[in-house]
């Protein structure tokens, strides 16, 4: 108890980590949820990592001679932001365009994406060893320092992302629900196809340069799967999806400040826990139910 009233104190340090720990928790189980409901959780994965092979092209570019990062110029927060937008918006895009046309992205697929991204992420680095050594600690999620700018930027594109998710609630939900009833209804499903892709795209851009690709495909997928068993409506699951997320990321940092602990794998571990819980629950419940 003493360790949480440090952590929520006015006072406390890591105050702005800990601030955009709770945004990211709250905000990416939303988007989460849609990806869930669309099917594509094996694509969770690879997004965020597709969008930190921008951030290791944006720090690498230097070393190739293409950008000097010079004091007061273009500074290496705001060049790795652009490189992860640019790559997580043309990976939705082109996303996107293949939906339309129907070419279905199994297992496989989105497996070797996801490991061609990491192998070029390795690649672009290896002729940089500072940009390396940045970009790894954003694989690990070491979040501990980020700055109040970081948490302005972080909270106004999540609210923005829900902002435009609560306006276009109907329209998104039918088509990545039913896209034959869409269709049907005449509803212009590549437009709204492309806009939840869009803001997918942003908001796990943003997550990534806050709290890394690991954090962010953590609170992306396991809070809707944690959940998903338990909720009766669509609303049930976005707000309870949400809420695990927010609660996860206050107890992991007060688990992880206590314990001396990196924060990003030790929230990733404690939803994954509640996962394993949560469904085993269901599944004993489902067996206790249809014994009797």
């Amino acid at each position: 108890m003493n360790v949480l009233i440090e952590v929520i104190s006015p006072e406390f340090l890591l105050r702005d980590a800990f601030y955009t720990s709770i945004v990211v928790g709250l905000a990416c189980p939303v988007i989460g949820v849609f990806l869930v409901l669309r099917r594509m959780v094996f694509m969770g994965v690879a997004l965020p990592q597709i969008s930190s092979t921008g951030v290791a092209l944006a720090l690498s570019l230097h070393s190739f001679g293409h950008i000097h990062l010079e004091h007061g110029a273009f500074e290496t927060h705001s060049l790795a932001f652009v490189g992860s937008l640019v790559f997580s918006i043309l990976a939705v895009t082109v996303l996107a365009f293949l939906e339309r046309r129907r070419v279905a992205w199994n297992e496989a697929r989105v497996g070797a994406l996801y490991v061609l991204s990491i192998a070029a992420s390795l690649l672009l680095l290896a002729k940089c060893p500072t940009a390396e050594r940045g970009w790894l600690n954003l694989f690990k999620g070491e979040i501990i320092a980020i700055s109040n700018s970081d948490l302005k930027i972080t909270f106004g594109a999540f609210a923005g992302v829900l902002f435009l998710l609560w306006l276009f609630r109907k329209e998104i939900i039918l088509v990545s629900y039913d896209r034959e009833l869409a269709m049907t209804l005449r509803k212009q499903v590549f437009g709204w196809d492309l806009l939840l892709y869009l803001l997918i795209g942003l908001a796990i851009s943003v997550a990534v340069i806050a709290v890394g690709p690991l954090v962010t495909f953590g609170f992306l997928l396991l809070p809707p799967l944690a959940v998903r068993p338990f909720a009766g409506t669509m609303r049930q699951f976005v707000v309870a999806a949400s809420v695990l997320g927010g609660l996860t990321a206050v107890v992991g940092f007060v688990l992880a400040y206590h314990w001396d602990l990196p924060v990003g794998p030790t929230d990733v571990a404690l939803l994954g826990a509640v996962c394993v819980l949560g469904n085993g629950a269901h599944w004993l419940r489902s067996r206790a139910f249809s014994s009797s």
